[in-house]
């Protein structure tokens, strides 16, 4: 070795020596991931996003922290999605209500009485159909781990008790920004209005709208019983949510990392559907201890619903594949 060698071999151990340091001061960095949602913490997206956190820090060792943003606390599900996009934000349990406005094909599950129940509907998105809308997320920049859940939706107001078409004619609607409901509604008569979720209390305080759908999921966990006086349990769509991060934290993540996001995923999906479970069974009689008046449409009144839909029906079989929609009516 030259002495010009032998005086740069320290130089060169410790260069070295402060790489390693590095990389293992990168490889034990923590990173933030910071989950926004609509609804309260005590809601099935609260309990959800506390599963996912638990899995992911229990098996990262603490890499990986969420950070919570429940309530709309970084705003309406579509502003949060686009932070998605553009990575300032980096996960979100979102509804589908906005998602067709990304991936159109979404769209299908909100076929109004497409779905029989809900173990019809969980076998469906579990499934081929289901796994295959969720891999085109990736062509808009985001990262779909799994279909969450809300439950089939129903119709609360504070005009009249509903039991035909008829009762809904006119009626001020407040629906998610998403065009199948819009457009079922209006052929129903009534007068759909489409607004973000932190509007809508205040919007249903103050008279604008009359009423609004949702989950019992939704409608009990948001207290909707201090600003609704009727709930009609319709259950005129399935209501799934989606588990998604964003692009730039997925590519950042080892091969062992992203498997552990998507168990963990997989694991807030089951306490998710665990809630809704528990809401359909519990969630009636709360709202009528809480004053609510609650009536159920009775297999007649929703055909006479889905008779009432059949233009509607002829504009989705035109806009999405009959064969799919004839395959998830056929699932068993």
């Amino acid at each position: 070795m030259t002495i010009f060698a032998r005086k740069l071999a320290p130089v060169a151990a410790l260069a070295t020596a402060i790489g390693l340091l590095g990389w293992a001061a990168a490889a034990n960095a923590q990173q933030e991931v910071k989950i926004g949602y609509a609804l309260a913490p005590t809601s099935h997206y609260g309990v959800a996003a506390e599963k996912w956190q638990e899995v992911v820090e229990a098996k990262t060792d603490g890499r990986y922290t969420f950070r919570h943003f429940p309530s709309s606390g970084l705003g309406g599900e579509r502003e949060v999605i686009e932070g998605l996009q553009l990575g300032t934000v980096e996960a979100t349990i979102v509804s589908s209500g906005t998602l067709s406005n990304f991936v159109p094909e979404t769209g299908i599950f909100d076929i109004p009485f497409l779905f029989r129940d809900l173990t019809h509907a969980r076998k469906v998105l579990d499934g081929e159909v289901g796994q295959a809308i969720l891999a085109k997320f990736g062509d808009v920049g985001l990262v779909a781990l799994a279909w969450g859940e809300q439950g089939f939706r129903h119709i609360t107001n504070n005009r009249n008790a509903i039991a035909d078409p008829q009762d809904v004619s006119g009626l001020k609607l407040r629906t998610m920004e998403n065009p199948i409901h819009i457009t079922a509604f209006e052929t129903l008569g009534a007068a759909p209005t489409p607004m973000a979720w932190p509007e809508v209390i205040s919007s249903l305080q103050q008279g604008t709208i009359d009423g609004q759908e949702n989950p019992l999921s939704v409608i009990t966990s948001a207290k909707l019983s201090e600003v609704q006086k009727y709930l009609t349990l319709s259950g005129h769509v399935y209501s799934p949510a989606m588990l998604l991060v964003s692009r730039q934290l997925w590519e950042s993540m080892t091969p062992e990392d992203q498997q552990i996001f998507k168990d963990a995923a997989g694991e807030a999906v089951a306490a998710m559907r665990a809630y809704v479970d528990n809401v359909e069974t519990s969630g009636v009689e709360q709202l009528k201890t809480e004053g609510m008046e609650i009536s159920t449409l009775s297999a007649e009144e929703k055909a006479g619903f889905q008779k009432a839909l059949a233009p509607a029906y002829e504009k989705y079989y035109g806009q999405y594949d009959k064969a799919t929609i004839d395959q998830i009516i056929a699932t068993e």
